[in-house]
């Protein structure tokens, strides 16, 4: 009585198309992340190492001008500037304001700033420089 011999299934899987799902991956976050626009000046240099997704920009010179995502506002336009900002957002629920003060910024200008986030209901971070 002869026995036929079964041919075994490989148990590999080619990788190539693993490489090519996460280069396509890294290209879709590139294209969909968002690029914090900052006046050019020196922020306050902090050691947190924390980076978070941000929906607005506000800018704040030390002369209290405000920057509005390269658009200079007044601090009284700027809560229907944000909130028109915030419903083009397609994240509404993760919106964040991101807070960029010149060194030297009286702190009241970003208290402001973070009463109008308040208010929107929105996050507020401040950014700075790594030591």
């Amino acid at each position: 009585m002869g026995l036929k011999k079964r041919s075994k299934v490989s148990a590999e899987f080619s990788m190539s198309s693993l490489t090519d799902i996460i280069f396509l991956l890294l290209i879709f976050f590139m294209l969909t992340s968002n690029f914090v626009q900052i006046k050019p000046f020196e922020l306050p240099k902090s050691d947190n190492k924390t980076v978070a997704p941000t929906s607005v920009a506000v800018s704040i010179s030390k002369k209290g001008e405000y920057t509005l995502n390269g658009r200079e506002v007044t601090i009284r336009n700027l809560q229907s500037e944000i909130r028109a900002e915030m419903s083009k957002d397609e994240k509404k629920d993760n919106s964040t304001i991101t807070i960029a003060a010149e060194v030297g910024t009286p702190f009241d200008e970003v208290v402001k700033v973070m009463n109008v986030a308040k208010n929107l209901k929105v996050k507020a971070i401040l950014a700075t420089q790594p030591n």
